[in-house]
């Protein structure tokens, strides 16, 4: 090509490479801001409802609690009500009114705000605001037989809605039977509230809501519901928007800056270049055309540079690409200690020491038995097994050569999550080869990559030991109360999604509070210890034994029916019941004997989701306990 081809062919090349840097920067800035502001955006809008939803399901535990503190106070004046004199004469004698003139005076000198006595589907006695709600029920017994259901609330609904609004900062509406009877909002009207989470509209304006149903008076339903204005979460929608949007437009302006001061330069490095291409057409050999990178330009220039510093050039390039191989391993090296699967971990390790010192074989090994190995045939076993030993025997990195084999090893040791043994030595990383002995380089970059597989092993033992403990009750052995619930969701929608069922049993330990003040908490401890490994021994490997909190344990019993949990719930009672336990400091005392009782339930026999499902079986637990203790009863 001559000079003068060779200068036209470069002003074109480098007109097509301006026009490329404009189209490039389209597309690479431009396009991609557009699309990144669409989806920042749409991020905004779906992380302000997610949190709104998570908001507004919090309020709703709130409320949920202030039901059951509700619930738990008329629990207790409806006990003190079951064992009035008076009021059991009555009942006796089956006469309506005395029933009603005892409720009434018993409802004066309580804090029960309604009572209501009830037998075989006939009210006896109704007295009290009837808007009051959350009833505590029990049922009322005389001579074994039972003869009267009593119902007794002592918060009304419109009080309660106050209470959760004031602890929330939500508005509250409480429907009874489908009509509202309280609400913090005026002129509610009859809203067409969601069943569990969802969107409403009262007065005209959009509510986010979140929903619970309690049982009410004489089998009624009352439906309890939290509500956020919608236009809350649109203001932060905005918000949010608005500051992503400035961020963005400087985010382009930074470009669109950067891009300009990177064309400038560029442009100077062209000029730079054709003038230096100048003086090549002109003759003048002495200057050297640029050729930074590997693009069209320096291959442009490489054309016309001479010969004679070719080979300085490749000498230069092998010697960068061994830095930079050195470099690649040493990276490879500190990614070990991030990586969590130990056998993939060693068998990387050992293929890259095996590359890096050109070893002919390696091998990793912990507690005594090989886990990987490369290249086995050309093991010298001399040599090998003379290192390895030292390692094990020193616990320090060792070199051995004997005869014609030589070999490097590099201990491993037990880490953290060994507890007082973190200092023992759990295994070896070795590599060998027959003829050329390492060199001290070698050894230096073999122990490096060894030392740093040993640091990641330690950082598996401890990942798998903190995550065991993270789901895992500490007391028991069972899983805690987080592994629970996630175990829960996960089975329930299984569950939904295959149309198979799901057994839950819950259980509590009776009179455990007076094993606590009788014989202390190391006796409690050890109670709770041994009825777990009862529960634990009853269940399969499926299901799911928990610690659900205090000396309340709990079982997910998947593909269950709730006669099989009732089975299962009667087989650990048993269990329990046949306990023996020594009196921890006194081994002259009677063994210890402890009972438990039992709720049932299952999907989609007692509920429909989760919090439905714990509910049956917690509300079934409870009424073992009210019917006498030390049995099992099932949800319906």
């Amino acid at each position: 090509m001559s000079n003068t081809g060779f200068i036209g062919d470069l002003r074109d090349r480098l007109s097509s490479f301006r026009t490329r840097l404009r189209l490039f920067f389209v597309l690479i800035v431009i396009v991609p801001m557009v699309a990144v502001t669409f989806i920042v955006f749409r991020l905004i809008a779906e992380s302000e409802n997610g949190q709104a939803d998570a908001r507004v399901a919090a309020r709703q535990e709130t409320a949920i609690s202030l039901y059951y503190d509700a619930r738990g106070k008329a629990d207790r004046i409806a006990a003190r009500i079951g064992r009035d004199p008076q009021l059991a004469r009555a009942l006796r004698a089956q006469d309506h009114r005395r029933i009603e003139s005892a409720a009434r005076t018993l409802l004066q000198q309580t804090d029960a705000k309604r009572i209501v006595l009830a037998h075989d589907g006939a009210t006896w006695a109704d007295v009290g605001d009837p808007r009051a709600t959350f009833p505590a029920t029990r049922s009322l017994v005389a001579d074994g037989e039972p003869v009267a259901d009593l119902q007794v609330s002592v918060e009304d609904a419109q009080a309660y809605a106050r209470d959760v609004q004031h602890a929330t900062g939500l508005d509250t509406i409480v429907e009874r039977q489908g009509q509202p009877i309280a609400s913090t909002i005026a002129n509610v009207g009859s809203p067409d509230l969601p069943t569990h989470t969802g969107t409403t509209v009262i007065g005209g304006e959009d509510y986010r809501a979140a929903s619970f149903s309690a049982p009410g008076f004489l089998g009624e339903r009352v439906q309890v519901a939290v509500l956020e204005p919608t236009a809350t979460t649109a203001d932060d929608i905005r918000r949010g928007r608005l500051v992503a949007g400035v961020v963005l437009l400087g985010f382009f302006l930074l470009a669109l800056v950067a891009a300009i001061v990177v064309s400038r330069s560029l442009n100077r490095q062209i000029e730079g270049f054709l003038a230096a291409a100048r003086r090549l057409g002109a003759g003048d050999f002495s200057a050297q055309v640029p050729t930074r990178g590997a693009d069209q330009f320096a291959q442009l220039g490489d054309e016309f540079n001479k010969m004679s510093g070719e080979l300085q050039q490749r000498l230069d390039e092998l010697s960068a690409e061994r830095l930079r191989l050195e470099l690649s391993l040493r990276r490879i090296g500190e990614t070990f200690a991030s990586n969590l699967d130990r056998d993939a971990l060693l068998e990387i390790v050992v293929r890259t020491a095996v590359d890096a010192v050109a070893a002919q074989g390696g091998q990793a090994f912990m507690d005594g038995r090989p886990l990987t190995t490369i290249g086995a045939t050309s093991r010298p076993a001399a040599a090998a097994d003379e290192v390895e030993r030292r390692v094990l025997t020193l616990g320090e990195p060792s070199f051995a050569d004997v005869e014609d084999g030589h070999a490097l090893a590099h201990p491993l040791r037990a880490g953290p999550a060994a507890g007082p043994d973190a200092d023992a030595i759990a295994g070896a990383i070795s590599v060998w080869r027959v003829g050329r002995p390492f060199s001290h380089r070698e050894r230096e970059l073999f122990h490096y990559l060894a030392g740093q597989a040993a640091v990641s092993v330690e950082n598996v033992g401890l990942h798998e030991t903190v995550n065991r403990q993270a789901v895992t009750d500490e007391l028991t052995g069972l899983s805690n109360r987080r592994r629970f619930q996630e175990t829960m969701s996960a089975e329930v929608e299984r569950s939904k999604r295959f149309g198979t069922e799901l057994g839950l049993v819950m259980l509590d330990i009776d009179d455990f509070k007076s094993v606590n003040d009788s014989y202390g908490h190391q006796q409690g401890d050890l109670v709770l210890r041994e009825v777990a490994k009862i529960l634990r021994a009853s269940s399969r490997e499926i299901d799911e034994p928990a610690r659900y909190g205090g000396e309340e344990l709990a079982v997910v019993l998947p593909g269950t029916d709730l006669q099989g949990a009732h089975q299962l719930a009667e087989r650990v009672r048993e269990g329990v019941e046949s306990l023996r336990l020594p009196i921890l400091g006194d081994d002259d005392a009677e063994p210890l004997r402890v009972t438990a009782s039992f709720g049932a339930a299952a999907l989609p026999a007692s509920a429909e989701d989760v919090r439905g499902l714990v509910a049956a079986a917690d509300e079934a637990l409870y009424q073992a306990k009210r019917a006498g203790k030390n049995r099992t009863i099932s949800a319906r």
